[in-house]
């Protein structure tokens, strides 16, 4: 099973990063975003991404590409330039990366990409620019069992500020940074079946709306409901505040 992976905005709102590398390359804990991501899939046996690549998409390439000497010891034969693996800590994937375009929206990223999954059952999608620890085992059984064309992972945010329940100027409940009570949001972490392809028209289709808005209202859209951890980085303050959760024992670790 693959699992897809739009990793290829620009990230103007955390553009003290994201000026040098794509926003999905942003370390946290000494390692891009993106590994973070991958990491949960494969926790779960998905070890084949396709990595839809745009802005500064060679940075993804180069890493993709030194990822096995850059993970292992190397004897280096200055003259000949034979370089010789004693021992690596690879993962097993396999990572496919596509360039998507510089311009192109999220729907078109998604139809970039339709002949590395067109012939596959259905295939796993997500956002380059968060984290969760969703279950992606119990995501996969429950789109399996519903027999749809797509899976949305929803999920309540923590909001940005604590919340006050009032009576006149009397607080009656304080919640530090509570979870959003207005109700559930696309907290990415899709799973789609290749038929799901058929509504994109090119490249300035928005995946979150023809796409999504045509299969709810043909009832082929079933949410997974997901109440545990999850944070997006929009902003250096997220990305603040997920490295001071790595230091802590970051509850997306599920490897």
């Amino acid at each position: 099973m693959k699992a897809v992976i739009l990793a290829g905005g620009k990230g103007t709102r955390i553009a003290e990063e994201t000026a040098v590398r794509p926003k999905p390359m942003v370390e946290i804990g000494g390692r891009p975003l993106l590994w973070h991501i991958m990491k949960s899939y494969s926790h779960y046996g998905v070890n084949d991404f396709v990595i839809c690549c745009g802005y500064l998409g060679h940075k993804i390439k180069e890493y993709f590409l030194n990822y096995s000497y850059q993970n292992a010891d190397l004897t280096v034969d200055l003259e000949s330039g034979a370089v010789t693996i004693h021992q690596s800590n690879v993962e097993p994937w396999r990572v496919t990366l596509v360039d998507t375009g510089q311009d192109t929206l999220t729907g078109g990223r998604v139809g970039r990409i339709a002949s590395y999954v067109r012939n596959d059952p259905y295939f796993c999608m997500t956002y380059g620019d968060g984290v969760s620890d969703v279950d992606i085992g119990r995501l996969i059984t429950f789109h399996e069992g519903h027999g749809r064309k797509a899976t949305v992972t929803a999920t309540t945010p923590l909001a940005r500020f604590g919340a006050l329940d009032m009576d006149g100027d009397a607080v009656t409940r304080f919640v530090e940074k509570p979870h959003n009570e207005a109700g559930y949001i696309n907290g990415g972490y899709f799973v789609l079946a290749p038929s799901v392809l058929d509504l994109i028209e090119g490249d300035d289709t928005v995946f979150e709306k023809g796409p999504l808005e045509t299969l709810a209202a043909e009832g082929e859209l079933m949410a997974f409901r997901h109440d545990g951890f999850w944070q997006p980085m929009d902003t250096l303050r997220d990305k603040d505040h997920l490295e001071e959760m790595w230091a802590a024992g970051a509850p997306w670790k599920s490897w």
